[in-house]
C-alpha cells in the first residue's frame, strides 16, 4: 500500500503545481484583452479553455483527495457503488477510480440519457 500512497501523494501534488498558475491568471483582463473579447477574438477562446482546464484539474484534486481518504479508511480499489474490486490495471490507469468498469460505463450512459 505505500506504493499506492506514493502514486496518489504524487499524482495529487502534480495536478496541484498544475492548478496553481490557473488560479490567478484565468479572467485577469488588460484593456487589449478587453478589445479582443468584445471582438470575441481568440483571448476569449483562451479564456474559456483556461476556465475548463481549471474545472477538470480542481475536479482531479478532489477525486485525488478522495481516493487517498479511501485508502486512509481500507476502502482504496473498491468500487463505490457496487462493493467489487476495482481491477489492478484500471487504478494503475486512473488511480483515482472510485467505481469498476461496469459501475462507470452504467454512469456515463444514465448522464448520457440525461443529457438527452
Amino acid at each position: 500500500m505505500n506504493g499506492v500512497r506514493r502514486r496518489l501523494d504524487h499524482e495529487l501534488e502534480t495536478a496541484v503545481s498544475r492548478l496553481r498558475p490557473l488560479d490567478g491568471s484565468v479572467g485577469v483582463m488588460d484593456s487589449g484583452t478587453f478589445a479582443n473579447e468584445v471582438d470575441g477574438g481568440p483571448v476569449s477562446e483562451s479564456r474559456e479553455i483556461g476556465f475548463a482546464t481549471r474545472e477538470l484539474l480542481a475536479e482531479r484534486v478532489k477525486r485525488l483527495a478522495a481516493a487517498i481518504e479511501r485508502l486512509n479508511a481500507g476502502e482504496y480499489g473498491t468500487c463505490v457503488e457496487c462493493a467489487a474490486a476495482i481491477p489492478a490495471t484500471r487504478l494503475r490507469a486512473t488511480p483515482e477510480a472510485q467505481t469498476c468498469i461496469r459501475c462507470q460505463d452504467r454512469i456515463e450512459r444514465r448522464r448520457l440519457a440525461h443529457a438527452r
